[in-house]
C-alpha cells in the first residue's frame, strides 16, 4: 500500500499504462499530459501525484490546451442547487453568456467549482464568465489553463480516492 495508505493510489500506480492514461484523460483531456503523468509512476502519495500534475499542466503547449479544452463538456449543464426565485432567468443568462464566450474565444468556458457551497455555484459561474468575457484571448487562455489545472487536481484526488 502507498505510504499514505491510499489503496486507490496503489491501483493507479500498478495499472497498465493504457488504463492509467485513460483514467488520466478523464481528469484532463490532453494526451501528452496524461502520458507524462502515467510515465512517472509510481507516486509515493497524493501530494506527489498532484505536484506532477501541476508541473505537467504548467507545461501545456497551446495545442495541448486546445485539446484539453475540446474534451470538456460543450453543453453547460444546469447547476445543482440552483433552484428558486430567478433561477430560470439566471440559467437563460448563463446559456447566453456561454454562447458569447464560445463565440469570442472558440472554446468552452471552464471554471473550477471545488469547495463552493451549492447555493453559490450559479452566482460564481455567472460572475466568472462575465468577468472573463472582458479578457483578451491571450489572457483568457492563461486563465482557462489555470482553471483546467485546478479542475484536474480535484479529479485526480477523486480518482485516487476511488481508484481507476
Amino acid at each position: 500500500m502507498a505510504p499514505d495508505g491510499a489503496p486507490g493510489l496503489d491501483r493507479f500506480n500498478s495499472a497498465a499504462a493504457g488504463a492509467a492514461e485513460a483514467a488520466l484523460l478523464a481528469c484532463c483531456g490532453s494526451r501528452r499530459w496524461a502520458r507524462r503523468i502515467a510515465a512517472h509512476r509510481p507516486y509515493p502519495d497524493l501530494e506527489a501525484l498532484l505536484a506532477a500534475a501541476d508541473e505537467a499542466s504548467y507545461d501545456l503547449s497551446p495545442a495541448d490546451l486546445a485539446e484539453a479544452l475540446a474534451e470538456e463538456s460543450v453543453s453547460p449543464q444546469p447547476l445543482a442547487g440552483a433552484r428558486g426565485r430567478g433561477t430560470l432567468a439566471a440559467h437563460t443568462a448563463l446559456r447566453a453568456a456561454h454562447a458569447e464566450y464560445e463565440r469570442r474565444f472558440r472554446h468552452v468556458f471552464v471554471i473550477c467549482l471545488d469547495g463552493l457551497r451549492e447555493d453559490r455555484l450559479l452566482d460564481h459561474v455567472l460572475s466568472g464568465i462575465r468577468d472573463r468575457l472582458a479578457h483578451d484571448p491571450d489572457e483568457e487562455r492563461a486563465v482557462a489553463a489555470e482553471e483546467l489545472r485546478r479542475i484536474a487536481r480535484g479529479r485526480l484526488a477523486q480518482l485516487v480516492d476511488q481508484g481507476p
